[in-house]
């Protein structure tokens, strides 16, 4: 099964021009909407195909979410307009997934642009930024690991003065993100732990931690504290999180809010039913508890 990466996504639909089409115009009601014990969000690229993002914004208030997810800091007003919060600073050139820290001629461009993004998202009190390991290119992963913290230890005093967590996203490198360096969680959290900053977390992505290792609920019972944000997609496919993928997402969200997490987890699956958005709207119910 063909599975899009966020850019090559994002990029197809704004060549396309879908945005905006039919499904749109179909009233559905305002769900009975209980609060819950996590603050749900879904992310912009995965919706952009059907809805503009002030249209996913009226769809999120009338569903329950708390925010959206991977906006840039242009669309940080429009989200806010709503309500909701701009859970995720979208990644922006150089700073992006196959371009990361784990190369030490790569640090002062990639640096300049998360301290960028740490500065915008202060000024306009967002919550959290992405940034990315790189893909490895033959690096080991000790080395890359290294690098990552000398660039991180670079970035975290900045990111605790202005009040804005960096998360390092773990990625696939088995179906979508072919040579990542990120892509398992003990990695990871060895890296965040020695940064040691409550500044510097991990993106705790459970599909793709469920395609390279699975054990998700223990691994983050065990590690919570080293997590900053999560995002949510059902593997095979990274589409909706119904009968039709094998994980079981009411016991991941209880596991989640069990340990008292208090961040966002957003869902970022590319819906395949119809219409689109019942996807998200059962993703929220799914992950009410």
């Amino acid at each position: 099964m063909l599975v899009m990466n966020r850019r090559k996504f994002v990029q197809s639909a704004a060549l396309a021009g879908v945005a905006g089409v039919a499904t749109n115009a179909l009233i559905r009601p305002a769900l009975a909407a209980p609060a819950g014990r996590l603050n749900q969000s879904v992310c912009y690229w995965t919706y952009q195909k059907w809805f503009t993002l002030d249209e996913l914004c009226k769809e999120a208030v009338r569903i329950g979410l708390k925010g959206i997810d991977l906006v840039t800091p242009a669309q940080y007003a429009t989200v806010q307009r709503y309500g909701l919060t701009p859970a995720m600073t979208a990644s922006t050139t150089p700073n992006d997934i196959p371009v990361g820290l784990n190369r030490l001629e790569n640090h002062d461009r990639v640096i300049a642009s998360i301290k960028s993004d740490i500065v915008a998202a202060s000024a306009a009190k967002v919550p959290n930024v992405i940034t990315f390991s790189g893909n490895r290119k033959g690096l080991p992963d000790a080395e890359g690991l290294e690098n990552c913290l000398t660039g991180l230890d670079k970035v975290k005093s900045f990111a605790e003065e202005h009040g804005v967590t960096v998360n390092l996203e773990l990625l696939n490198s088995k179906v979508d993100h072919k040579d990542y360096q990120a892509d398992h969680s003990a990695w990871g959290i060895e890296l965040v732990k020695r940064v040691n900053s409550p500044r510097i977390k991990l993106l705790f992505d459970i599909y793709h931690m469920q395609i390279m290792e699975g054990d998700i609920i223990r691994t983050i019972q065990a590690n919570i504290g080293w997590f900053g944000h999560f995002h949510t997609g059902g593997n095979p496919g990274r589409h909706e999180l119904g009968d039709k993928q094998e994980l079981n997402w009411s016991a991941i969200a209880r596991a989640i809010a069990d340990t008292g997490y208090t961040g966002f987890v957003a869902h970022e699956f590319i819906p395949v039913g119809t219409p689109p958005i019942k996807g998200l709207e059962d993703a929220y119910s799914i992950c009410l508890v």
